[in-house]
């Protein structure tokens, strides 16, 4: 990079001599590390720190400390509000990637201790065949890392039934801003000596400190489970099923998803490799599983009584229950696919809501009106997760046409909609550098300046990845 102050250049060289040529990557070599991913955020650091050890992220957070060198952590860079990157030249990005280790599972007490750089795809490897699991799933869990889905406090597919990412951290090492070492790793559920703090780093998106090591609360893993795939007329039949399924299942549900008709026509038509399994189209479908760690449990009959209820309510008009393990997974393919059909499709707009699951179908049919009367003719696509009311409302423009500037107002619209039903236009994403405004439009005083009284008392000299979640202490 030219134009290094001379601290800079002393900064490079001492995290060079520090951390190896493994561990200090810059110049054009650190471009890959650079752009979110999608590719809307994100300057040129001054490296990127690869440390091996809590004790060299230490290291790396004092040095960059003393030189007034602001730190980016760094996960998988899966994210998709700009969080992981560095919002001015000159940052440092602090890659977990090298601390990768996955401790045994405590069997007796049903958890493990793993580095912050695990990816989740290999814990949920490593855990494979030992009877316990780790419960959180999303689309991008072939790259997304441990400390990244802390800092972003993911919810996935299944947070309905065993919470979100903070619900399933028992203990935190945590690197502080000026390379202080908090160890909370402590392997219990109840810990009341005051504050929560391991809830704190949840969610912090990287601002109040580096997650390191964590201890996570593992589920036993199911040993059967059974998947239908419904199709629904409209969003009202949706809610109305929902509610129904999840009381006559309770415990045993565990997926529960749902997306429109114009995203499956997009993954059909873009997405190769899969194919619609029913025998008529309809407004909504939705993706039904119940599980158990216990083969008596008469998951088949539970399942089906739930269809059968459903189909003489008229609210499934279709429906099939997978007969193998190929067919579930094509049926989960379909709602997993919904992403990339609307990429392939073109230019789109993503908004991650969240409103009660009794409100969905409101909060569709006024989200509706609204962007056709914003931008007349713009295609909707909301898909996600029925069980906690979070819906990825993602828009195309209308067909030949683009967003024709109102890509502003039609976010800070269905912000203020799902506000308005206690609701938030931030599920699971974050804040990160997109959703500051939003979050200073539609949040209040109080509450923002809650957040800006934490990231000054944690860190005063705003090193650590500022820009993100808060501006209101920026320098």
């Amino acid at each position: 990079m030219a134009g290094l102050t001379q601290l800079q250049e002393s900064l490079a060289a001492d995290l060079l001599a520090l951390l190896g040529p493994k561990g200090w990557v810059a110049g054009h070599e650190a471009a890959q590390w650079r752009r979110d991913w999608l590719d809307r955020y994100g300057e040129m650091p001054l490296g990127v720190a690869r440390p091996a050890s809590t004790a060299e992220v230490a290291q790396v957070m004092a040095a960059c400390h003393a030189a007034g060198v602001s730190v980016v952590p760094q996960g998988g860079n899966t994210g998709l509000c700009g969080a992981a990157v560095a919002g001015q030249a000159g940052a440092v990005i602090l890659s977990l990637a090298r601390m990768a280790a996955i401790a045994a599972p405590d069997f007796g007490s049903g958890n493990v201790t793993v580095e912050a750089g695990v990816v989740l795809a290999r814990l949920h490897a490593a855990l494979e065949g030992s009877g316990l699991m780790f419960p959180l799933h999303l689309g991008a869990e072939g790259s997304a890392q441990i400390g990244g889905l802390i800092g972003t406090n993911a919810g996935g597919s299944h947070a309905f039934r065993y919470g979100m990412m903070a619900d399933m951290v028992l203990g935190l090492e945590v690197v502080l801003a000026d390379g202080t070492i908090w160890n909370g790793m402590r392997a219990v559920q109840k810990d009341n000596a005051g504050y929560a703090l391991r809830r704190l780093f949840c969610g912090s998106e990287g601002t109040l400190g580096v997650v390191t090591r964590a201890v996570l609360r593992l589920s036993p893993a199911p040993s059967q489970r059974a998947t239908a795939l419904l199709a629904l007329p409209d969003a009202a039949a949706l809610v109305a099923f929902g509610a129904m399924i999840r009381a006559q299942a309770g415990e045993f549900l565990t997926g529960l998803e749902f997306f429109c008709d114009l995203g499956l026509g997009l993954a059909l038509q873009h997405v190769a490799g899969i194919g619609f399994p029913l025998e008529s189209r309809s407004g909504f479908y939705l993706l039904v599983e119940v599980s158990s760690n216990s083969a008596r449990v008469p998951l088949d009959d539970i399942l089906g009584d739930a269809l059968e209820a459903g189909m003489a309510a008229s609210w499934a008009v279709d429906g099939a229950i997978a007969a193998s393990e190929a067919q579930r997974a094509a049926f989960w393919r379909l709602r997993e696919e919904q992403p990339e059909g609307q990429r392939l499709e073109g230019p789109q707009l993503k908004h991650d809501i969240a409103v009660p699951p009794g409100r969905i179908a409101e909060f569709l049919a006024e989200g509706a009106d609204f962007c056709a009367e914003v931008l007349p003719g713009v295609r909707i696509n909301p898909f996600g997760h029925l069980g906690d009311g979070n819906i990825h409302y993602n828009l195309s423009p209308p067909l030949g046409a683009d967003f024709a500037g109102k890509a502003a107002e039609l976010g800070l619209g269905l912000a203020r909609l799902a506000d308005g039903m206690a609701g938030s236009f931030a599920a699971e994403h974050g804040l990160g550098r997109a959703k500051i405004a939003l979050a200073d439009a539609v949040r209040s005083d109080a509450e923002r300046q809650l957040m800006a009284t934490l990231k000054q008392a944690l860190d005063p000299e705003n090193l650590l990845n500022p820009g993100v979640i808060t501006r209101m202490i920026d320098k």
